[in-house]
């Protein structure tokens, strides 16, 4: 069987929650499934993702349980001939969607604290 082999380029197109790839050591992951699951939170994935984040996946210093779970999610190999290009930075990308931009993200819980602080103290 050969393995799949895509273009730093290609993995770039990948980069949005609902379809979301990443490499590390040279491997092509599409963690889309993936991103609600992780501990760390969705968050960091998004930021790393779409590019090479072999560094940042090594500083964190994942276990080796993370990396079998990896294994589940890879689908080929970066081309050897292509070359790693400038990938936008994901959060701002996604800053607009769901509830990173839903103003009521931040207001919910500021209407909870004042309810409470009423009850409390107040009346």
């Amino acid at each position: 069987m050969s393995v799949k082999l895509y273009s730093y380029e290609e993995v770039a197109k990948h980069n949005n929650r609902n379809d979301l790839w990443m490499i590390i050591d040279g491997k092509v992951y599409d963690i889309t499934k993936f991103q609600d699951e992780h501990p760390g939170g969705e968050e960091v994935l998004i930021d790393e993702g779409a590019k090479d984040a072999t560094g940042p996946f090594e500083d964190v210093g994942h276990s080796e349980d993370a990396r079998d779970i990896l294994k589940k999610y890879y689908i080929g190999d970066v081309d050897p001939t292509s070359k790693p290009i400038k990938v936008a930075k994901q959060a701002e990308q996604f800053a607009t969607s769901g509830a990173q931009g839903n103003p009521l993200r931040i207001l919910i819980p500021l209407a909870l604290l004042a309810a409470w602080v009423y009850f409390k103290f107040i009346r």
